[in-house]
């Protein structure tokens, strides 16, 4: 399949680490549809590999992040433990704009749908950098740290931030991320 391929391939120039055939041939097979492969890797590392659409300056963690914490942002979702899954029927959760988080949450579950994880994030971004936009950005509320705090993704200085918010705020420029489901 050449959008497998492709995808494959943004993670590899990326500096990914690439699953064996083995790993990767199944998910090949599945891959069908609106999917996003995910191969999981340190958020620092993966947001320097992102760029906005047409753009060349690497993307980047917010200031607020203490050093390697965005590491600490764990899944709150079911995500297949592989080394790379697929994630289907992604949206970027537009009509959540100006939603507090654990509001669209509560929403986009009860849709039968999931929000995004922080790598699931970078992974659409580094796939189709178009996802990003000026005032059509996300967060990534399938991933958090124990506290109010939820990962998102905007736009800063000409380049993607990967940053956070607080659960209770909404945000005019913010969506919730969320896919259909994954499969590894």
């Amino acid at each position: 399949m050449p959008e497998f391929d492709r995808q494959l391939q943004n993670l590899s120039s990326a500096g990914y680490e690439i699953p064996p055939a083995t790993v990767l041939r199944p998910l090949r097979d599945k891959a069908s549809g609106n999917f996003i492969l995910v191969i999981p890797a340190d958020p620092a590392q993966a947001v320097a590999h992102t760029t906005l659409a047409g753009k060349s300056k690497p993307g980047r963690i917010d200031r607020n992040f203490k050093p390697g914490e965005p590491k600490n942002f764990v899944p709150v979702v079911e995500v297949p433990k592989a080394k790379a899954y697929l994630v289907f029927d992604v949206d970027r959760g537009e009509e959540y704009r100006n939603v507090r988080p654990e509001d669209a949450v509560a929403a986009i579950t009860a849709r039968g749908r999931s929000p995004l994880t922080i790598e699931e994030g970078l992974a659409l971004i580094t796939h189709h950098p178009e996802m990003l936009e000026k005032n059509k950005c996300f967060m990534l509320a399938g991933s958090r740290c124990g506290d109010r705090r939820v990962p998102a993704l905007w736009i800063s200085e000409g380049a993607p931030k990967l940053g956070w918010c607080w659960a209770g705020n909404p945000h005019t420029w913010l969506g919730t991320a969320s896919a259909a489901s994954r499969l590894g």
